[in-house]
């Protein structure tokens, strides 16, 4: 029994490298075009002298923190810090609007109190319809923030809020750990553009 239960264990495994080349396949023929207008909004941004605030729940959060990080710190080569502001971690924040107002607005408070026209708002939301990413991105809107937009799922109800000044990475898939991985190479894809364009 135990060497059955390895085997398909290791199938399993086998499984999410495949599922997840293929879901990365897919993205590589769609993607670049618009990972490269991100990392031009950006650039632009930064250079202005704006920000880059990112927002997202669970997986999500964590993805907006390693890319403020990223920025803040360095990707791949040593440089200059880059203005960036994970909204998913002041805690105090987040429990008391959370509690005081709805935890839907935990990130559009935010933005309304730390953004301002020309900065950037990256909202990351596996299926689009982040209620709290939704509102930060409406503010966003209102402020004359750029929207860049990671999504997968079609992109669910945040498709819906982006025109053509907006950029739009959605990962194609409908599994939420498939577009988490694809939101990963996003992530560092606008990373790596932005010091290439900034040290090369």
């Amino acid at each position: 029994m135990e060497k059955n239960l390895n085997e398909r264990l290791r199938m399993r495994a086998s499984q999410h490298f495949l599922d997840s080349i293929a879901v990365k396949q897919d993205a590589e023929k769609v993607l670049p075009e618009i990972v490269a207008q991100g990392v031009i909004a950006m650039v632009n941004c930064l250079r202005a002298g704006g920000k880059v605030m990112a927002c997202g729940n669970g997986g999500s959060a964590a993805d907006a923190q390693h890319f403020a990080a990223e920025l803040i710190g360095r990707f791949e080569r040593e440089r200059q810090e880059l203005a960036a502001i994970a909204l998913t971690t002041d805690t105090s924040i987040l429990t008391a609007v959370g509690n005081d107002y709805s935890y839907d607005e935990i990130f559009s408070k935010q933005v309304r109190g730390l953004g301002k026209n020309g900065d950037i708002l990256l909202g990351i939301s596996t299926s689009g319809n982040s209620k709290n990413v939704i509102k930060a991105i409406e503010v966003a809107k209102q402020m004359g923030i750029k929207i860049i937009a990671l999504t997968g799922n079609g992109g669910g109800k945040i498709a819906q809020l982006l025109d053509k000044d907006d950029i739009h990475l959605c990962a194609p898939s409908t599994r939420t750990a498939r577009i988490q991985e694809t939101h990963l190479v996003l992530l560092h894809a606008l990373c790596d553009g932005v010091d290439h364009v900034l040290l090369d």
